[in-house]
């Protein structure tokens, strides 16, 4: 009998949730996502120092001789996700998510021209726009930069997704993916109520994705909803027939190795309930977020862990490129 990966693939496009390329190597997803988190620890490990060391050449050879250091970091963030993606991208098949800075996402301009940047470089290594996801916050700022992009033909993936008015104005927005949290909804859900554990039915983030791909569906919407963040394989299985699934190889590993039947939870052709038109502008979005804590509290808890993941990845850069300077194998 076919493991659960294998049934899974079938009716879901799988995705790697990780920066580790051999993990991406074993399991062979079409796509990967990437954010700070994964990227900073995928720089920590040894095997990898020669694409931090790449990412400083690099940033040296663009900036102007009188550069810097922060300026050299701020540079080197930038090549160090793209190289991590090109790298993805030379084992899979399909394509990779490289987030925008978490510090800009609630600056629309800055959004858009620091995605326009991560296009440029990976285009400089031959890498067709198409097999990129721009990953964004899904503030409102976050969204609106989201669809001027994908009006240049530069597809986004709106990450941090929490509830049903992010969902609805990404899709009206016309973005390409949306990946709404699953396992996070469910920490604040046991944090707040003290229970310990849901059933996979009733578990709150599993509920919200539900709603969400159910809607898309019976509406039209060509936005394609990535089920992420997951705390347990049960999540997963729950959502089985949803567009994609972004999993960490931990779970995958699971998946592999459980060879029990698998049934399609989520299927847009079985849909048989109409539901109401939602339209989302600027005030009602925000009134809606303020009215939901949970969403609130985890958005802003996400570009937080986010950006700080990046403020300790500029730490490594600065620390590598002391190392290789104090080497004079660079000098400034």
């Amino acid at each position: 009998m076919k493991s659960i990966l294998e049934q899974l693939s079938l009716m879901t496009t799988v995705v790697a949730d990780t920066g580790d390329l051999d993990a991406i190597k074993k399991f062979l997803p079409r796509d990967a996502t990437t954010n700070p988190s994964l990227i900073l620890a995928a720089a920590k490990n040894p095997d990898y120092i020669q694409l931090i060391d790449e990412a400083l050449e690099n940033s040296i050879k663009i900036l102007p001789r009188d550069f810097s250091k922060d300026a050299l970091i701020k540079e080197a963030i930038d090549q160090v996700s793209v190289l991590f993606g090109k790298e993805i991208l030379g084992i899979i098949s399909g394509r990779v998510s490289t987030e925008v800075d978490a510090r800009l996402s609630f600056d629309i301009e800055a959004t858009v021209n620091k995605a326009r940047k991560l296009i440029k470089l990976y285009e400089k290594y031959g890498i067709n726009k198409n097999r990129i996801l721009i990953k964004i916050a899904s503030t409102w700022e976050g969204i609106k930069a989201a669809e001027i992009l994908e009006r240049e033909g530069i597809s986004c993936n709106l990450t941090l997704l929490f509830n049903f008015c992010q969902a609805v104005a990404c899709a009206d927005a016309n973005v390409t993916l949306i990946s709404p949290f699953v396992g996070r909804i469910l920490d604040w859900h046991k944090a707040k109520t003290g229970k310990d554990q849901f059933l996979p039915q009733e578990d709150p983030g599993v509920i919200s994705v539900t709603k969400i791909f159910n809607y898309f569906k019976e509406k039209g919407y060509s936005t394609e909803v990535m089920g992420a963040s997951f705390r347990n394989v049960d999540e997963i299985k729950e959502l089985a027939g949803c567009d994609l699934l972004t999993i960490a190889p931990k779970f995958l590993e699971e998946l592999d190795s459980d060879h029990s039947d698998l049934f399609k939870k989520l299927d847009k052709d079985s849909l048989n309930q109409i539901s109401s038109d939602y339209k989302f502008g600027e005030k009602d979005f925000r009134v809606n977020m303020l009215e939901d804590q949970m969403a609130s509290e985890k958005l802003s808890e996400g570009i937080t862990g986010f950006s700080k993941a990046i403020e300790e990845l500029e730490l490594l850069l600065f620390h590598r490129f002391s190392e290789i300077n104090s080497e004079h194998l660079i000098a400034l």
